[in-house]
């Protein structure tokens, strides 16, 4: 098959896609605008209550928020470019040329389709590389109530690991890889899934590929008895970062780091179900932008002096924002662990493609 003959003319499709770039890039620099103005009215005075911020702060707040707003609303940018660049074709009669042309509804959406894969993979790369940033810098800002913000040096409170059958709980862990230190040590020692003796101790260090754990004492569960150990060995095969690693912020790391803090918390135990749809979700989130010229497509056909084609353009409209709600349910869903992972972030995706498959087809007869 000659994917050439699938488009319209170049012209035609230079046309179509410039005419839906414009339309979307307008709609979300509007958007943003709007969004950061009402949620600086909200946090600017909390900035300004810290004593020693002025308007370098607001600004800095604006910088660090206004890629999260431009993530989270580019998806429905997309649906609006869509929905307004079809409606006009369609108004004009254009869309009834390339159809009486001998084009089909797929081949009349196929330029949209491929500049909203363009979108996507920008949003892809700007989550990656600036979104993620920001977002870890100023969920940090927003932990000291936008005040001064310290220097992370690892210290991290009530962490456990698992090694082997053995749970090691930590009240405390001050600094990174093998110089941090465990204060408030207690291991719960099991023979499968019986509790055996209980192990606890006041600080611990890095020792080799283990840990050494100072003025240690174990309690026998069957003797019922303690005994004071000293300076004993623990939890061979724990790497400081699965104690370091004890909360993580998907939305603050790239797809490669969360996919590395996903393999550490496996190693040391702990669930990770949410986290993988979230990794999965970084995947389908901006691939999302490919649905909206489907479900936006309700917009295109139908004769325009019908006078429907506003009711034409809300069903789009209604199609593409019942898709954010399914997303973020199913993603809700993943979360409290209902849902698998990887059904959690491409289910949506995966059901509105059929349906707006279905939609296409149905409005092409």
């Amino acid at each position: 098959m000659n994917w050439v003959n699938f488009f319209p003319s170049p012209t035609v499709s230079l046309y179509m896609g410039r005419m839906f770039l414009v339309r979307t890039f307008a709609i979300l620099a509007g958007l943003v605008l709007i969004l950061q103005a009402l949620d600086l009215l909200s946090e600017s005075g909390k900035i300004l209550a810290v004593a020693g911020n002025g308007d370098a702060e607001v600004w800095r707040y604006v910088g660090l928020r206004t890629p999260e707003i431009i993530s989270r609303f580019l998806p429905f940018s997309v649906l609006l470019g869509t929905i307004l660049a079809l409606s006009q074709l369609n108004q004009n009669s254009e869309v009834i040329a390339l159809k009486a042309s001998g084009l089909s509804a797929h081949q009349v959406l196929a330029p949209l389709i491929v500049a909203a894969l363009g979108v996507a993979v920008i949003s892809f790369g700007f989550n990656e590389r600036i979104v993620a940033r920001s977002t870890a810098t100023l969920e940090q800002w927003k932990k000291v109530d936008y005040g001064p913000m310290p220097v992370d040096r690892g210290d991290r409170a009530n962490v456990w690991v698992k090694s082997g059958n053995d749970l090691i709980v930590v009240d405390q862990i001050k600094g990174r890889g093998n110089a941090a230190l465990l204060y408030n040590v207690t291991v719960y020692e099991r023979d499968g899934q019986s509790l055996r003796s209980i192990l606890t101790a006041p600080r611990g260090a890095r020792d080799g590929d283990g840990w050494r754990v100072t003025d240690a004492q174990r309690f026998t569960i069957e003797g019922g008895q303690m005994a004071r150990l000293g300076t004993v060995r623990i939890a061979p095969g724990v790497r400081p970062d699965q104690f370091t690693l004890s909360s993580v912020n998907p939305d603050g790391l790239s797809f490669v780091a969360l996919r590395e803090v996903i393999a550490d918390l496996n190693q040391a135990g702990r669930p990770t179900k949410a986290l993988e749809g979230a990794l999965w979700h970084k995947l389908s989130g901006p691939l999302s932008s490919i649905l909206m010229p489907l479900l936006g497509a309700v917009a295109a056909f139908g004769i325009a002096r019908s006078g429907k084609l506003f009711v034409r353009a809300v069903m789009g409209m209604g199609l593409g924002f019942l898709y954010f709600v399914a997303d973020n349910f199913a993603l809700a869903m993943g979360n409290l662990g209902a849902y698998p992972p990887f059904l959690a972030a491409w289910a949506p995706f995966l059901l509105f493609l059929m349906i707006g498959e279905a939609v296409l087809l149905r409005s092409e007869e």
